[in-house]
């Protein structure tokens, strides 16, 4: 891998890891959390096809952002903020307690991967692919595909 690859690559968790949270738009809001996991998995899976060398501090750095998302995403689906034009399902408001149950998986598997600190690949592999489990769980149930 070329330097300039590894910064590409680092910058990119920075910037996805760094993605402002905040807003007065709860839709806004977490649609900006899907895209810092986007680029986190993005960065995952470009280290398990062999596009980059494994690299720890990039490993910890996609988990970190996965598990900020897993903690910080329920937060944003308040009552009245359904909407037609985004994938979130009418589903979570209509089973808030299943949606929660899928968050929870998902925090349980992002936290476990970010205790873990894999140091080589194949631990890696093991902790995203729990991750990505609870990430398709959660979007055959609660997403819409557009």
């Amino acid at each position: 891998m070329t330097v300039l690859k590894g910064a590409a690559l680092s910058l990119l968790i920075a910037t996805f890891s760094g993605t402002a949270l905040a807003s007065d738009d709860p839709i806004d809001s977490r649609q900006k959390i899907m895209l810092s996991v986007g680029g986190a998995a993005g960065a995952a899976v470009a280290m398990i096809r062999g596009d980059v060398p494994f690299n720890p501090a990039i490993a910890n750095a996609v988990f970190s952002t996965l598990n900020a998302a897993a903690h910080n995403y329920g937060d944003y689906f308040p009552e009245g903020s359904e909407d037609d034009d985004s994938k979130a399902s009418p589903k979570i408001w209509e089973d808030m307690a299943g949606f929660q149950s899928e968050l929870a998986k998902f925090q349980e598997s992002a936290g476990a991967a970010v205790a873990a600190k894999p140091q080589d690949l194949e631990a890696f592999k093991a902790a995203f692919g729990q991750i990505g489990g609870s990430c398709k769980s959660c979007h055959e149930g609660y997403r819409i595909e557009k």
